[in-house]
């Protein structure tokens, strides 16, 4: 199998892709892939469908958006979990993650943006500034919102290449934020209206509750296969971290129907004991910024380092898909968008204050999944992150629960040192759980 991006050069190239930089990113990307995924032992025969979904990630998917645009569906392009996707899909159009994974964009960004902020914005910023995202090329408007102080002002920049709608979240939830919050939801909703240049109807607002909810719900079946089995682990770490990547940019219907059919491979998995990782392989949770693809570096350590990842407590994880929309008694759009804010207003974003529920989930994650540590993972100067993990830490700590911070890029040039830190806190992990046979022995 090959990345498929050559098929499409000219659509890419209609829509503005620089298609020889993009060409040479997408094969050696989709290379990389292939080595650290497909030469997986013991692999479910499921992922199967993610493979060649990889191989038509920047080719298939993009020319289905752009039909859809032809049939003037909306196209938005996001990075966050946010947006109220159930409008856009229930309108018949494609909402989904922009390119912002990568260290090969920074450079260019960093033309207009300073070095010293996250990451994953300069990385997004610089696939624009490249013309090297048929994602960002064909929408038509990208969503912003207000989380951070470094996104606040890069949509101000990178509206000047691309329309940009920001919604403003605010960062409490009292009654009064709560109010506004609805208020930038149905601005949205009208965004997205004049943009089709027609009304969008309550029945087809219901429609993309019930498929984005479905979505969720066979995420969640996903979750728990991975983490609920102490002694079966099906599928392995980075795999699950990829099916959450890509449910930013398939289409819902098609990924939802992909997902439980994993699942179900999974359950008879589960029951035969068919495990990707030996017995008493340390367990771990991953909280904190979100993944981008192709940013696998710290789950392909802590696999290579043999251990397993059974949950990512991030926007790319848990945080996404665990909340669904209540549908009852809501018969008008007023009460539509009062469920849509009720049901992303759960999202414990560290960009809230207080923030207290996020580590009460923590906690009880944990516990319920009967992890044997965790990573506490955020990018450079994502500053909200940063100071949070003082408070979440210190709830570990206070719980007796092992915990290593490691904060990175998306360079490779610490994959070495991540690497020598996750085996020695495997190997503490390991030590801890023998040494608790031992006493249980005597």
């Amino acid at each position: 199998m090959e990345s498929q991006v050559d098929n499409y050069k000219d659509l890419l190239s209609s829509i503005g892709v620089d298609v020889e930089k993009h060409s040479k990113m997408m094969k050696a990307g989709f290379q990389g892939y292939k080595e650290q995924f497909m030469s997986q032992e013991n692999r479910p025969k499921g992922m199967e469908y993610f493979d060649w979904f990889m191989s038509e990630i920047q080719g298939e998917r993009v020319a289905e958006i752009n039909r859809l645009r032809e049939q003037k569906k909306p196209a938005v392009g996001t990075f966050c979990i946010f947006v109220p996707e159930e409008i856009v899909v229930g309108a018949g159009g494609a909402c989904y993650g922009l390119c912002g994974g990568s260290q090969a964009t920074i450079a260019d960004a960093e033309s207009e943006l300073p070095r010293n902020i996250c990451p994953l914005i300069k990385s997004a910023h610089g696939f624009k500034l490249q013309r090297t995202c048929g994602y960002t090329q064909s929408s038509d408007f990208i969503y912003g919102e207000t989380t951070c102080e470094a996104k606040k002002k890069t949509w101000e920049i990178l509206d000047t290449h691309h329309p940009v709608h920001v919604m403003n979240i605010p960062h409490m939830k009292r009654e009064k934020d709560l109010k506004l919050w609805k208020e930038e939801i149905v601005d949205f909703k009208e965004h997205i209206e004049s943009v089709i240049e027609r009304k969008i109807s309550v029945d087809e607002i219901k429609k993309g509750i019930h498929i984005i909810n479905a979505k969720r719900n066979a995420m969640q079946r996903i979750d728990a296969l991975r983490g609920l089995n102490p002694d079966v682990v099906p599928i392995s770490g980075r795999d699950g971290l990829l099916i959450s990547q890509m449910s930013f940019l398939d289409d819902p219907t098609r990924f939802t129907q992909k997902v439980n059919e994993l699942a179900d491979e999974l359950e008879k998995r589960v029951a035969d004991g068919v495990s990707v990782v030996e017995k008493d392989t340390p367990r771990l949770m991953v909280l904190g910024t979100p993944f981008a693809p192709p940013n696998w570096k710290l789950h392909i350590s802590v696999e290579e380092s043999k251990g397993i990842i059974i949950n990512e407590e991030s926007c790319i994880g848990h945080r996404y898909y665990k909340d669904n929309v209540d549908l009852d008694e809501s018969d008008d759009e007023d009460s539509l968008m009062t469920k849509l804010m009720e049901r992303y207003s759960e999202v414990d974003c560290a960009c809230f204050t207080p923030n207290t529920p996020r580590i009460d989930k923590i906690l009880e994650m944990y516990k319920e999944r009967k992890a044997d540590g965790v990573i506490y993972y955020t990018l450079s100067f994502c500053h909200t992150y940063n100071v949070e993990a003082h408070l979440v830490t210190t709830a570990l700590e206070k719980e007796g629960i092992p915990c290593l911070v490691i904060e990175s890029d998306y360079s490779t040039e610490d994959v070495g040192q991540i690497k020598t830190r996750v085996e020695a806190f495997l190997e503490s992990l390991t030590f801890k759980k023998k040494a608790q046979k031992f006493k249980g022995l005597k």
